[in-house]
């Protein structure tokens, strides 16, 4: 089943929201090795994790249909 024109917004938010989560966990994790703090590593770790959950989901949503045959 195609996404209807209405879950456009939302498919985007998810697109949008996990690339913008996943560079910000490149950058906290990068930032939180380098100056060695566990904490920043840890958001950093959460916000990648975030963010390709996100990305999953969309995908996900997108390939929801009839199995080919």
């Amino acid at each position: 089943m195609m996404a209807q024109a209405s879950d456009g917004h939302v498919l985007l938010a998810k697109k949008l929201g996990g690339l913008f989560a996943i560079i910000i966990g490149c950058l906290l994790t990068g930032v939180g090795v380098t100056f060695e703090s566990t904490v920043t590593m840890i958001f950093g770790a959460l916000f990648l994790t975030l963010g390709a959950a996100l990305l999953v989901l969309k995908i996900v949503r997108r390939n929801q249909g009839p199995p080919l045959t």
